[in-house]
């Protein structure tokens, strides 16, 4: 049923000081932690190459080593996803409604439902980053875990056990993150960049991330988070997270990736049958990881 007169009742009478129920909407959460591109294609597609290995010691004389395995192991495949979302309203209640500059078609929310929509299942990417999606994952685990697998051995994008948010652990994702090897076992020139951590965990990523010296100690040493630049940009601070003690660490790899096919766009209509006005908003996008090495993430449970 379209929303009626019955629905806005207070609407259709002169007297109301104000009409409230709408706030301002949160920042952009999921573009401070995806990449956001530009798709143009049903199914986006990321190949994850194996190139060549260590080079051999070549005795005098001797016939050079040869690296023959190079090629592709993994192929990431991401699918875009129809969202939508529409209302009807009576044309009894578009005429007399007193108060259109409030609540009216163009301004009934609709933007801002695709947006925190958006943020959801962005979020979604790291909250269930723990468990196996084998629409988005092509090496066979999780996006947090710690048998990654390259040939003859494996990376951990977490820790064996989980790790509380504080100094030594971001200390250690730090130091893990920079022996990510690719798929030949070689290292690569990855670094932490920035820290995501729920509401409850904001205050101590301040401290942290804020502080010259140790937080929490009586010592007189320097933050070397800080004094290093270690994390040059700093935290976030995402509303989506649904774990208050879950955090995580982006790398400076390119890997987590919003592909954004169709931008939001608002049609409205009017059913010639009833003469209800119809506003329908739609988009299509897929938020996915296509390079574990993108991320590090602990899920600790208090």
């Amino acid at each position: 049923m379209a929303i009626n007169r019955s629905q806005i009742r207070d609407l259709l009478l002169p007297g109301l000081a104000d009409v409230e129920g709408k706030y301002p909407k949160l920042p952009n959460r999921y573009g401070q932690i995806f990449q956001v591109t530009n798709s143009k294609m049903a199914v986006e597609r990321v190949a994850e190459m194996r190139y060549t290995g260590l080079a051999q010691i070549k005795a005098e004389g001797g016939a050079t080593v040869f690296d023959n395995a190079p090629g592709e192991r993994f192929v990431y495949n991401a699918e875009h996803r129809s969202i939508g979302l529409g209302f009807a309203i009576t044309r009894e209640a578009l005429d007399d409604n007193l108060y259109k500059d409030q609540w009216a078609p163009q301004n009934m929310g609709l933007l801002e439902s695709f947006l925190q929509t958006r943020e959801i299942f962005s979020a979604n990417v790291l909250n269930s980053g723990n468990v196996y999606n084998q629409s988005i994952g092509a090496d066979g685990v999780a996006l947090f875990a710690t048998n990654h697998p390259i040939d003859n051995g494996s990376y951990a994008t977490t820790a064996a056990t989980p790790v509380d948010f504080n100094e030594a652990s971001v200390e250690t994702a730090l130091n893990t993150v920079r022996l990510y090897p690719d798929q030949a076992g070689l290292y690569s020139h990855i670094r932490g960049e920035k820290i995501v951590v729920p509401v409850a965990l904001q205050w101590a990523a301040e401290r942290l991330m804020k502080t010259e010296y140790r937080v929490g100690t009586a010592d007189n040493d320097v933050n070397a988070i800080v004094t290093t630049g270690a994390l040059p940009q700093g935290y976030v601070v995402n509303e989506f997270l649904t774990s208050d003690y879950a955090w995580f660490m982006l790398t400076s790899i390119k890997g987590l990736v919003f592909y954004e096919r169709i931008p939001f766009e608002m049609d409205l209509q009017v059913d010639p049958t009833t003469g209800n006005l119809l506003v329908i908003g739609y988009e299509r996008y897929v938020p996915v990881y296509t390079n574990p090495r993108a991320v590090w993430g602990s899920f600790p449970t208090s």
